[in-house]
């Protein structure tokens, strides 16, 4: 087996033909992702909350979902074992019922062979047709008989572990020039493990030990974060839509990792701070909370549209001093100069530090991308760093774990602002944290 999760044997005390629905919507999805370029984790939520599927059909739905978009590559690489044309002869929705299908065959241990291939069969039929129900069920039933035919390489080398990790070979590469091979590893194998579900204490409206006590009684397995003071993880949880203590805004979605960043920066009540790039608010809200809701804080962000999730979650949280402001982060010190106690720049970037929790992201990203971003990071780091005060405090944060992206735009950013100075640099390394991966650089303005 692969190093991707497998579901618990609870899936499959009854026969398959209940999930027909369920495998259907999976191959929607995927379908939109890889064909129509949309995100995983937002069509996944929609498809849950549309159909009311129970929590055993969400379970099963996310498995599929999530783990076929995560093999991407890797499993194209079994499929085109089995087909007699190029892989880029089949069309998009045939391609994405093949998808699911060896998923199931190939890293399902519990998925009887004859559903993943009888079940696809049937889904493709109204889903491509009948023509390609013929087709699907060639390749299926030829891929359960020479399962072996479609091995991965073991051979120690790029091309071999980039398969058997899920990941592009241009990342594994970058990893291998970053951190070398054994971390390389451990890294990738880290990022095809199942994220907990972290959620933030909303400490305006309750304690950590009160919302533990609550998610207990709500049917979670918790444990309080070690290295986040606000910070639950949850192993085990129904469907989100359901958490009564999250409606009523005693709690946030975020990862750890992330929560660190408000610490760091140690906003006090009464100060004027600004989150250059807050969409959708989750870092921004925690900053009023250890503001005590006392204060000025500006959410600001490129993207109109997103400012209305950090509206609606400051409501849901009960915080009254966020004040969302479109603007491009460039334009940020013009607009405030030298008038800021604290800023937050979390900088758009590759976001190579949360691909366990993305499962679609090391498809959509490529090397380009990454060379170009931190041109864009030190333009905004500069242009926050215009806006904040004298012995004011500024924090740069990513939620990637590459030098390019990181070190390297603070030392360039130094090395053109004598009057700032370094105060922290830290690296939250996924697979050494069990976190998201995260960067941090606390600076202070000296004059």
């Amino acid at each position: 087996m692969n190093s991707c999760r497998t579901l618990s044997p609870v899936f499959f005390v009854i026969g398959g033909n209940f999930l027909d629905n369920v495998r259907l919507a999976a191959t929607k999805i995927l379908y939109n992702v890889t064909a129509k370029g949309a995100w995983a984790n937002i069509e996944l939520a929609q498809t849950i909350r549309n159909e009311k599927f129970s929590d055993l059909d969400r379970k099963f739905c996310t498995e599929l979902v999530y783990g076929t978009v995560k093999a991407g590559a890797s499993l194209d690489w079994k499929i085109a074992k089995y087909l007699r044309c190029p892989l880029s002869k089949v069309d998009d929705k045939t391609l994405a019922v093949l998808r699911v299908g060896f998923y199931q065959i190939f890293f399902l241990d519990r998925v009887p062979n004859s559903a993943a291939v009888n079940e696809s069969v049937e889904l493709s039929k109204s889903f491509c047709g009948i023509g390609a129900s013929k087709f699907v069920n060639g390749v299926l039933r030829s891929a359960v008989r020479q399962q072996r035919k479609s091995d991965f390489p073991t051979d120690n080398d790029i091309t071999s572990l980039a398969l058997r990790t899920f990941h592009p070979e241009w990342l594994v590469k970058l990893f291998v020039d970053e951190f070398g091979l054994d971390a390389t590893r451990k890294i990738l194998y880290f990022d095809n493990t199942n994220p907990p579900l972290c959620l933030r204490t909303n400490t305006l409206k309750t304690t950590r030990e009160n919302l533990l006590d609550a998610l207990k009684t709500f049917g979670f397995k918790t444990e309080p974060s070690t290295i986040a003071p606000e910070g639950i993880i949850c192993y085990g949880h129904s469907a989100l839509d359901d958490f009564q203590n999250l409606r009523a805004g005693l709690c946030q979605v975020q990862d750890e990792s992330s929560m660190t960043a408000a610490r760091i920066l140690n906003p006090a009540a009464g100060d004027f701070v600004i989150d250059c790039c807050a969409a959708p608010g989750g870092k921004a809200t925690h900053l009023a909370e250890l503001m005590q809701n006392r204060g000025r804080i500006i959410a600001a962000d490129i993207h109109e549209k997103k400012l209305k999730h950090i509206s609606q979650n400051a409501e849901r949280l009960g915080i009254t001093i966020i004040e969302p402001l479109a603007i491009d982060a460039r334009k940020i010190g013009d607009k405030f100069p030298a008038q800021v106690d604290k800023i937050l720049v979390d900088a758009p970037c590759s976001g190579l530090g949360v691909l366990r929790r993305k499962a679609d992201l090391r498809w959509k990203k490529n090397p380009d991308e990454i060379k170009i971003l931190p041109e864009l990071q030190l333009k905004i780091l500069s242009s926050a760093a215009k806006a904040l005060k004298p012995g004011g405090t500024l924090l740069y944060s990513t939620c990637t774990i590459i030098r390019r992206e990181n070190q390297n735009v603070v030392e360039t950013f130094l090395s053109t602002h004598e009057n700032f100075q370094l105060v922290e640099m830290k690296t939250l390394l996924p697979h050494v944290t069990n976190t998201d991966g995260f960067f941090t650089a606390k600076l202070i303005r000296t004059s």
